[in-house]
């Protein structure tokens, strides 16, 4: 059975307020659970990066094999362009990772209210890319299944959150009341 390893690396000075203040700015823009998630996303990235610079230094056949299969998955991922090089890989950003992923684009979408709501559905089952149900709020994803994300087919949500339609034909003008009749007082 293969051992099971931490997918990310923590600080190395806990206490610095200035990253501190960012990841609480980013926690809350994204309504992600706990800075953990920061952490792991900073290390998918980080990897990236490496991947880049080694690929960078190194020449050869293989060398620009990797490359194209690299910036090949980073374009399907949506995190560069398609003529991107290698220093577009090393220009990415924490921000671009947290943008691709489930939780974010279900809250562009304009499928939940808030990115904590968008979390929710995720979590709770209630959103499907392409009719399969996803319930992991980091999925990153790619983009050809960017459009087909939506409520799952019977969840409550599907309804709460679209825009009511306009109606087929303009109503008439509503008319106006009669006005009450005053009675006359009689002997």
């Amino acid at each position: 059975m293969k051992r099971q390893r931490k997918k990310y690396q923590r600080p190395s000075h806990p206490w610095e307020k200035d990253r501190m203040d960012a990841e609480d700015k980013l926690l809350r823009q994204y309504g992600l659970y706990r800075k953990k998630e920061i952490w792991k996303t900073t290390a998918v990235l980080r990897n990236f990066r490496h991947q880049a610079r080694l690929l960078l230094a190194a020449s050869g056949p293989q060398a620009e094999l990797e490359a194209r299969q690299i910036l090949t998955k980073l374009h399907r991922l949506g995190l560069v362009g398609e003529n991107a090089t290698l220093d577009d890989v090393l220009g990415l950003n924490v921000e671009n990772l947290l943008d691709r992923r489930l939780q974010t684009l279900v809250y562009k979408k304009g499928l939940a209210k808030t990115p904590c709501q968008a979390r929710q559905l995720v979590l709770h089952g209630h959103i499907s890319i392409a009719g399969r149900k996803v319930t992991v709020p980091s999925y990153i994803v790619p983009i050809d299944e960017e459009g087909i994300i939506s409520h799952v087919a019977g969840s409550p949500f599907e309804s709460q959150l679209k825009p009511p339609e306009a109606p087929a034909a303009a109503e008439p003008e509503a008319k106006a009341l009669p006005e009450p009749e005053e009675k006359e007082e009689g002997p």
